[in-house]
């Protein structure tokens, strides 16, 4: 099997080449640097620069395979991310570099397209269990993702497989904002948004790449990845607490007055990722984020004291 993967030098793209490449499929990865051109041929992958918003370019390095993976994104990240402008790129790869994407995969005559998208999209759920029937209520920055699951569904219309993964939000020893988590916890003062009992649906970067193995397996559909067990905003604290060993912050229930494209943030979601598991046998290592967080500070810990070293 062919396999065409965008994003492939994220914290959860890296991780699913890796997987893909154990499948024994021959995976063609997006490289936009020398550097992560070097890191994919490590890996045994073949790795091609072009740019998703190069339509015709597109069309010529899809071509000739299988299955198209789009784990691109662009999230903003710091003070920064708080200005609507900072989500341009990340919502122009969702509308025109998705549906790029998906006319190469069309025109090469491939089977299934693998399409990233978030559980950020449903509604408030309070304590209810949410599955992919459950309402969204796309905003600000979920709005583009809509658009981008659109996209994958047309692709279906042709005739082929279109998988949607709706994710958890990740956490992994080499993310951005799991290193910031880590710090603010460490420190006693986690910014948390949002009632601390509302619920946050969460995966491992590390679960997060074997679902995209197993949607290689999934009919065409959307589908939740987050763990077993979402736990509240507060359990989720704990949680980190624990794993590092420190004590468990307790830190106040605000209700801030978010700007519109990050109002979702403050949503309680519990979602569910029982048809997944049904549809493909994917189960997450982690069945909730106790431990998850206990391996991610592990490998964390690891890291930091080899660089000291």
């Amino acid at each position: 099997m062919n396999i065409f993967v965008a994003g492939a030098t994220g914290v959860v793209g890296g991780r699913a080449v890796v997987e893909l490449l154990a499948t024994g499929a021959r995976v063609t990865a997006i490289a936009r640097s020398a550097q992560k051109r070097a890191e994919l041929e490590r890996l045994g992958a073949t790795p091609t620069q072009v740019d998703l918003f190069d339509h015709d370019g597109l069309m010529t390095a899809v071509a000739g395979h299988d299955v198209v993976c789009n784990l691109a994104t662009a999230i903003p990240t710091g003070p920064g991310a708080a200005e609507p402008a900072a989500w341009a790129v990340n919502d122009r790869i969702r509308r025109e570099g998705v549906r790029n994407l998906v006319d190469a995969a069309i025109e090469a005559g491939a089977v299934r397209f693998v399409q990233e998208s978030i559980v950020l999209l449903y509604a408030d759920g309070g304590d209810a269990l949410l599955d992919e029937t459950a309402p969204i209520a796309p905003a600000g920055t979920a709005s583009s993702v809509v658009d981008a699951e659109a996209s994958a569904s047309r692709f279906a219309e042709h005739g082929g497989v279109g998988v949607v993964l709706r994710f958890g939000q990740f956490y992994g020893y080499d993310s951005g904002h799991t290193v910031a988590a880590i710090a603010a916890v460490r420190s006693g003062a986690p910014g948390e948004l949002g009632d601390v009992a509302a619920y946050r649906s969460v995966i491992t970067t590390n679960d997060a790449a074997t679902a995209v193995v197993a949607a290689l397996r999934a009919p065409s559909g959307v589908y939740n990845v987050v763990d077993d067990e979402p736990l509240s905003r507060a359990g989720n604290i704990a949680a980190l607490a624990g794993a590092l060993g420190v004590p468990t912050p307790v830190p106040p229930s605000t209700t801030p007055d978010l700007p519109p494209h990050l109002s979702a943030m403050l949503r309680s979601q519990r979602v569910s990722n029982a048809r997944f598991k049904v549809a493909t046998g994917w189960r997450p290592r982690f069945p909730s984020a106790r431990e998850g967080w206990a391996h991610v500070v592990g490998e964390w810990s690891a890291q930091a004291q080899g660089a000291e070293n």
